[in-house]
């Protein structure tokens, strides 16, 4: 990474890692012979106030559940709300790991938060 922010990002990863680690978000097990782990990616968004002054700068971790069809996932769906339906956004700070599966999913470490022998 070689941002200007780079320092904010690195706190940022670690602060998303830290969330996820103690909301046991995941296990880390062995890898099975016969499954191929999903891969995952970084997303990153700077938030700003009303002057377009940076405030926050967050990353979340995501798999790439999409790599897997018939495997990792049944069907995908996009929901579209009306205009008018929209009234308020709520922003809840890792409200996203709140979710549970039924399915055994794997998913490689990301890079640069790699544990040894896992």
């Amino acid at each position: 990474m070689n941002d200007v922010d780079r320092d904010q990002w690195i706190k940022a990863m670690d602060l998303e890692m830290e969330s996820m680690f103690f909301n046991s978000v995941w296990t880390l097990v062995d890898q099975p012979n016969d499954i191929k782990p999903i891969g995952c990616k970084w997303i990153y968004k700077k938030k700003r106030d009303q002057t377009d002054k940076v405030q926050t700068f967050e990353a979340r971790l995501v798999a790439k559940g999409y790599t897997q069809r018939g495997v990792d996932y049944e069907e995908t769906f996009s929901p579209v709300a009306m205009l008018k339906l929209i009234r308020i956004l709520l922003s809840i700070a890792i409200a996203f790991l709140n979710g549970n599966l039924e399915e055994s999913i794997y998913m490689a470490q990301p890079e640069g938060f790699i544990k040894k022998g896992q």
